[in-house]
């Protein structure tokens, strides 16, 4: 199920102050305290808070941040990112995506067109595409990492190097300054450059928090994309090096819904 805006909200405050009080949040929202508590149950069915009494606290948690978190931050961003993609997909076309939340949030942003074909190793994004009927879904076999809910390995593997699809989409954990693409695992990695690989056209989408942002696997490069979509500016370095290249780069400035 996905959050509510007021629970989005409630987790990137709760991100920030590390321990909230259910009264305040009642106060800020304008709403009961039953209702914030109802939202705060909802965060901690996530692994996103945990309950303490009279409040919630920021869970801790090391390394990348878990799949949960991950679904909360800069969501607005993503969520204009998706819709211009959406624009940029045409219908009866084929796919490849990759692991990560930009990439699921693109996938439901494509729910309106028809006749497509998906490839894919995560399983919430297999799940969004088969709520349309005209999309032929198409998922990696083998072992599940539970949080993330994505196959990696050989089945993984297999999947990509079996088709040639027209667009490949893909995220990323950090963008380094000289351009170099930064994962936490090096099966990230794989995944994303298979797609890349085996896709006459490569999406990257990302948010401009993943310029600068730390993460030790590398693997490609930024200006390997044909297309870039971003919700600001890169900087200056990765613009002068997009134009070298010749990759579109598409700044999407939340422009509504279709």
């Amino acid at each position: 199920m996905l959050l509510s805006e007021r629970q989005v909200q409630i987790a990137e405050m709760v991100r920030q102050q590390d321990f909230i009080r259910v009264e305040v949040l009642a106060r800020h929202f304008n709403v009961t305290a039953q209702t914030i508590r109802r939202d705060l149950n909802m965060l901690c069915e996530r692994g996103i808070a945990r309950r303490l009494h009279g409040g919630v606290q920021r869970m801790n948690i090391s390394g990348n941040v878990a799949y949960a978190w991950r679904q909360t931050l800069h969501s607005e961003a993503k969520q204009t990112l998706a819709r211009e993609v959406a624009r940029h997909v045409p219908n009866g076309v084929s796919l490849a995506f990759s692991i990560g939340t930009t990439p699921e949030i693109v996938s439901k942003a494509l729910l309106a067109h028809q006749h497509l074909r998906i490839f894919t190793n995560n399983l919430n994004i297999a799940m969004l595409a088969c709520a349309n009927p005209s999309f032929e879904v198409t998922v990696a076999g083998g072992r599940l990492r539970n949080e993330d809910r994505d196959v990696m390995g050989a089945g993984m593997e297999a999947l990509f190097s079996a088709y040639k699809v027209d667009i490949g989409i893909y995220g990323v954990a950090g963008v380094d300054e000289d351009g170099t693409l930064l994962d936490f695992y090096e099966e990230e990695v794989r995944a994303r450059q298979m797609i890349r690989e085996n896709s006459r056209s490569a999406f990257l989408v990302l948010d401009h928090t993943k310029f600068g942002r730390a993460a030790h696997v590398r693997g490609g490069r930024i200006d390997e994309a044909t297309t870039i979509f971003c919700d600001q500016q890169p900087p200056p370095a990765i613009l002068a090096m997009l134009e070298k290249s010749g990759t579109q780069l598409i700044v999407c400035k939340g422009n509504p819904s279709p």
